[in-house]
Order: C-alpha cells, then sequence, then structure tokens
C-alpha cells in the first residue's frame, strides 16, 4: 500500500517553511475532525453526508500524496451517493494510515 508523503505540501510551498506548517496544522486540525463526523453519519446510515465527509477527506488524502487510496475515496464517495457501502473497508484503512502519519507530524 502506499504511503503518506509530504512532496505535495513541498511542492505546493515551494521551499516556505511557515507555509508548510500551516499546511500540517489544517491537517491535524481537520483530518480528525472530518473523520470522525464520517463516522457518525455512517453509524446514522446517512449515505448523503457520509458522501460529502469522504468527498472532504479526499483533500487530505491529494495532499498527502496518496493517488491511489484517492481514486478509490472517489469510488467510494460515488458508491456511498449510490446507497451502497462498496469499498468502505478499503477507505476506512486509508483513514487509520492517514491517521497514524498525523499523529508523527
Amino acid at each position: 500500500m502506499e504511503q503518506p508523503n509530504l512532496s505535495a505540501i513541498h511542492k505546493l510551498s515551494n521551499g516556505d517553511k511557515i507555509f508548510e506548517e500551516k499546511i500540517f496544522n489544517v491537517i491535524k486540525r481537520e483530518f480528525p475532525e472530518e473523520k470522525a463526523q464520517y463516522f457518525i453519519h455512517l453509524e446514522k446510515g446517512d449515505y448523503v453526508k457520509a458522501a460529502e465527509d469522504v468527498h472532504k477527506l479526499k483533500h487530505k488524502i491529494s495532499i498527502l500524496g496518496l493517488e491511489k487510496s484517492y481514486e478509490i475515496a472517489t469510488d467510494y464517495e460515488k458508491n456511498l451517493k449510490s446507497g451502497t457501502y462498496d469499498l468502505k473497508e478499503e477507505f476506512e484503512k486509508i483513514l487509520q494510515m492517514i491517521t497514524e502519519y498525523v499523529n508523527t507530524l
């Protein structure tokens, strides 16, 4: 499985360490909140809201250089909008991987 990395953030920042720190802080603050909302909406069976949460989380997945995971998230978002949980396990493994990574930032 691919691993989160900071290459996209470094490319965006063009060496600006302050900018990088701001991005890290946004990810550290928003990711746990968005992940929690996803699980709340999933537990309630609210596919539409869960799909919206996945959409928000996709941006974090992308900025952490996880291209294949981004594709899985995109497909999972579509599945949720169609009323199915297909790719749920794969998506939640991605969330766990990012959680562990974010804790190291």
